[in-house]
């Protein structure tokens, strides 16, 4: 459990859901760099942090929160695939909060991320729910009696279904081991829906 990391804007965290082990003293990528900066929070805690992002922004800002909390980062400014800086199996978790959402080629990302991950090592991220996508700008609540617009089917482009994220790591070889659907915190009766898919998947094989 590390109390801070961040599966999103107001939904629980890692202290809820205890999802990642003791990190110290593990190498661990942080994809994408979250508002939260996951890779410094792990840092924090004793890893071995690397975050990568395309964004020169967020890496000047990651880059920044490392400076304030006093602590090594190594921070890569490129595409989410672009991971030869890391020898394979020579990283013990991945982490992508939010940040897959809307890239293109998500088996080439899950590839790589199998690649450098140690065997049995968890891969957890968190996608905007799929079923959010459906509707339009109502609210999600109206649109289940009928009174909200719908923009897409569920599951089409370019949004995903479960099943075809659930596809995709099955023939990356990762094994997934835990799915939640996170609903905001202090959701009232009316938040019909959930905002976050979270997945924890491990690889196998070697």
């Amino acid at each position: 459990m590390v109390a801070n990391v961040s599966y999103g804007s107001n939904v629980s965290d890692d202290g809820d859901l205890r999802l990642i082990s003791d990190p110290s003293g593990k190498r661990v990528i942080e994809l994408g760099i979250s508002p939260n900066v996951n890779s410094v929070v792990l840092a924090m805690a004793g890893a071995k942090s690397i975050a990568v992002d395309p964004s020169t922004e967020r890496i000047v800002a990651g880059r920044s929160a490392a400076d304030a909390a006093g602590v090594r980062v190594e921070f890569h400014h490129g595409d989410f695939a672009d991971l030869g800086f890391a020898t394979s199996g020579s990283v013990d978790l991945v982490i992508a909060a939010g940040s897959l959402d809307a890239v293109d080629d998500l088996s080439r990302v899950f590839r790589q991320v199998h690649r450098v991950l140690r065997p049995e090592m968890p891969f957890v991220m968190t996608f905007s729910h799929p079923i959010n996508a459906i509707f339009g700008d109502g609210d999600s609540g109206d649109a289940l009696h009928g009174e909200g617009p719908l923009r897409r089917p569920y599951g089409q482009a370019p949004s995903r279904s479960i099943g075809d994220l659930f596809t995709a790591l099955h023939r990356t070889n990762f094994r997934l081991d835990t799915l939640h659907e996170l609903f905001g915190r202090g959701a009232s009766a009316s938040q019909l829906l959930p905002s976050t898919l979270l997945l924890r998947a491990r690889k196998l094989g070697v």
